[in-house]
């Protein structure tokens, strides 16, 4: 089997919700989301999706995923996109770092292999662990008076994990995690997710403030070694995210106890063959993960899906379903969210088939 063709389409994901806010005063109101198709000389294509959180969040924008597939195609034409390592390599030759763009094509890839062993995507990866996943919530920062009560909404639609968005005014901060955990209930989560936005100083004392509740932290501040300082200073249960962006930054971390969690991105650490070592490294290490992306739509909330119902569950703290957080469906078949938790498709590869109508005309192709 060989790759001969490649083509891109752009897509907006707008909110729901109007607006999706964190740290700093950062917030998007439309995603701008990239879905990748790689056509073979067998008749068989293959789906991926990257959808960068903006452009300020980490090394990574969104028409960036595009111009990098635009140096990267010229490379693929004519590869076999069954050899998962090769395809990478080709990659890493062709285009040094940039593991968002080259995201899609290997989540591409995988979906083709899925459909060449007629196997759903979860039984490649390691096996159907669970058959359902329980998902967390991120709640956009606001007033902690609208942040509880959000809180305290998706509780009642069967949520029962919940990513407050803080690092902002500390003060603030400190009163929004009070009042979300007054609305929850025992067996609940709440998880206080900075995205590096505390200077080391104001998350020493946001920590200290809710030493009394049961709330993990996570990425308090922007550089590895400011987050493990607080690390060492709190027993509240500790989650890095931004500083873990490959295997040589898991292996660190795991070396100096700097968490009890990680969140894994996808297109962070560059597709799904990536994202499958460090997920079977954290498990060799006893290191649980929420399994999740930067953001995207149907198609990334399938390839989440998957990676999580292949995780043993005492590993998969949680996961997220970003299809509901937006109010256009790119795909069919996609995993929906029923009462907190959703499933992996049982369909060949990801199991679900992009919506040509929505989706419209590419922006990028090449190849025959």
């Amino acid at each position: 089997m060989k790759i001969t063709a490649i083509r891109a389409w752009q897509v907006d994901l707008p909110v729901k919700e109007g607006r999706y806010a964190w740290s700093n005063g950062k917030f998007v109101d439309v995603f701008d989301s990239t879905v990748v198709e790689i056509e073979t000389d067998e008749g068989t294509s293959g789906y991926g999706e990257c959808c960068p959180l903006g452009s300020a969040y980490l090394p990574s924008y969104p028409a960036g995923v595009r111009a990098g597939l635009a140096e990267l195609a010229p490379h693929l034409i004519g590869a076999d996109p069954l050899n998962l390592h090769g395809v990478n390599s080709l990659m890493d030759e062709a285009l040094l770092g940039h593991p968002y763009a080259k995201a899609p094509v290997d989540m591409a890839c995988w979906d083709i292999l899925g459909k060449a062993a007629r196997m759903p995507l979860a039984a490649l990866l390691g096996g159907f662990c669970q058959e359902r996943i329980a998902l967390y919530r991120a709640i956009s920062q606001e007033s902690p008076e609208d942040m509880a009560a959000k809180v305290a909404e998706y509780r009642s639609s069967g949520y029962r994990k919940f990513q407050l968005k803080v690092g902002g005014d500390p003060n603030v901060d400190i009163e929004r995690i009070v009042r979300s955990s007054e609305v929850l209930e025992s067996g609940d989560i709440l998880v206080a997710d900075a995205n590096t936005g505390w200077t080391r100083h104001e998350a020493a004392r946001v920590a200290a403030a809710v030493s009394h509740l049961d709330v993990y932290i996570e990425q308090p501040c922007p550089s590895y070694e400011e987050c493990v300082s607080i690390r060492k200073r709190t027993a509240k249960p500790f989650v890095l995210d931004e500083s873990i962006d490959g295997v040589s930054a898991l292996l660190r971390g795991i070396a100096d106890d700097a968490m009890d969690v990680i969140n894994l991105k996808i297109s962070k650490v560059g597709g799904l063959t990536r994202a499958r070592l460090m997920r079977d490294i954290c498990v060799a290490s006893g290191i649980p993960m929420t399994i999740e992306d930067t953001w995207g739509g149907d198609i990334t909330t399938s390839a989440i899906a998957h990676l999580a119902c292949s995780t043993p569950e005492e590993f998969c703290f949680s996961a997220t379903d970003f299809n509901s957080y937006v109010s256009v469906s790119i795909a069919e078949n996609a995993p929906r969210r029923v009462d907190g938790g959703f499933s992996a498709p049982r369909g060949y590869g990801l199991g679900v088939e992009p919506r040509r109508d929505v989706l419209g005309d590419p922006v990028f192709e090449y190849g025959s």
